[in-house]
């Protein structure tokens, strides 16, 4: 048997309509973009199209579209790229403590070059105060970073108000929406941002594609060099294969948003329940009403989270934090900032639930789950 797979915040599965879309550009239509015979014309068509498909889904315009290699990349062209371009007028970043690692790492390498990072606090539930946000901005302050939604946890952070704060003293404002992007409502207008990440393996493209928002008028440096693809900033014959997947997957997330968005939080809240019912002393991590549809980060007493994962594993895959840094065996720093005590960070587990999810997935994940948990608990394994 299949196991069952809960942990769609780490990857998704790539949609048969994405894949169906990529294989011309495997097989027969295989030209570089920058020929001007017609194969290459078609793939720089796919690639505009693309552009349109991904612009559409965030209410962007094409040509702020520029295609990487995925959420790690975005976050490091936003942030080196802003404060390389604006180290003139300044070297202070502010962040928050709950951030991606391909956030946090970045701003730690800016801090050994010189840059002055501010680190915000969070409330019990991971969420940013923007009076926070207002305090720590300084005149020589030139980007604030704060995720859309967080990874392990699910809390959406205030963007919108965080964006109206850099936006009045004319600070660049980067939001990473890796986790939020295909879940929720991402429209760059309305949230006020100039800088946002994607990355497609979040909303069922393959492993290896995102894009980053660049708000028209954007100053912002480049971090390779070489000929002029994506207007110079991201350098090197694109990859028109992933780029089709991305596009593809941007699109669907469009035309099934309210639809995927209620079966993911109508399948969480039927596995949060069924949890419930059989686990009377688990500590939920999420904040009911304001995060992620699918998304749901739960302590349970007296319990490894790793031990538990391991034992469930051939019947149903779930996560003890976020995938990108599952190796290392420490708290996790998001839970830590959420001053989550030592035992319970401990047996924290992220179950995450996505477009495929099914009702008799979720109920036989709440049986394998609650009784491995009262067993591990019992001393039995």
């Amino acid at each position: 048997m299949i196991p069952v797979y809960l942990d769609y915040n780490a990857t998704t599965p790539v949609d048969p309509e994405v894949v169906e879309a990529m294989l011309p550009y495997i097989t027969t239509s295989f030209g570089n973009p920058s020929s001007n015979y017609s194969i290459g014309r078609e793939n720089r068509e796919a690639v505009s199209r693309a552009k349109q498909q991904v612009a559409a889904l965030i209410n962007a315009q094409p040509e702020e579209i520029c295609f990487n290699s995925g959420g790690t990349e975005s976050n490091n062209h936003a942030i080196l790229g802003t404060a390389f371009a604006a180290r003139g007028r300044g070297k202070h970043i502010i962040t928050s403590a709950v951030e991606h690692p391909a956030v946090t790492n970045v701003c730690r390498y800016l801090a050994t070059q010189g840059w002055d990072i501010t680190w915000l606090p969070v409330t019990r539930y991971g969420e940013v105060n923007p009076e926070d946000v207002e305090n720590a901005v300084r005149p020589d302050t030139v980007l604030i970073t704060i995720m859309h939604a967080n990874n392990e946890i699910g809390t959406i952070q205030p963007v919108p108000e965080i964006a109206a704060i850099a936006a009045r003293h004319h600070v660049m404002f980067h939001t990473d929406a890796a986790q939020s992007t295909g879940k929720l409502d991402v429209d760059v207008k309305a949230m006020g941002v100039d800088l946002l990440s994607i990355a497609g393996h979040k909303l069922y493209a393959p492993k290896g594609i995102g894009a980053l928002f660049i708000k028209q008028g954007t100053e912002i440096d480049n971090l390779m060099h070489g000929a002029g693809q994506e207007k110079g900033l991201r350098p090197g014959t694109e990859n028109v294969i992933q780029i089709v997947a991305l596009g593809k997957a941007c699109e669907i997330a469009n035309s099934n948003l309210a639809e995927n968005q209620r079966k993911m939080y109508v399948m969480r809240e039927r596995l949060l329940q069924g949890l419930s019912s059989s686990l009377k002393h688990m500590t939920v991590h999420t904040d009911p009403d304001n995060s992620l549809p699918n998304t749901l980060s739960i302590a349970f007493p007296r319990m490894n989270a790793y031990t538990l994962t391991e034992v469930i594993a051939s019947d149903v895959l779930i996560s003890t934090g976020s995938a990108c840094h599952s190796g290392i065996t420490e708290i996790s720093p998001v839970l830590k900032a959420m001053k989550v005590d030592q035992l319970a960070a401990e047996g924290t587990v992220r179950i995450s639930t996505g477009k495929y999810t099914t009702g008799e997935e979720v109920d036989h994940a709440v049986q394998i789950i609650s009784q491995t948990v009262l067993k591990l608990a019992a001393g039995s394994y």
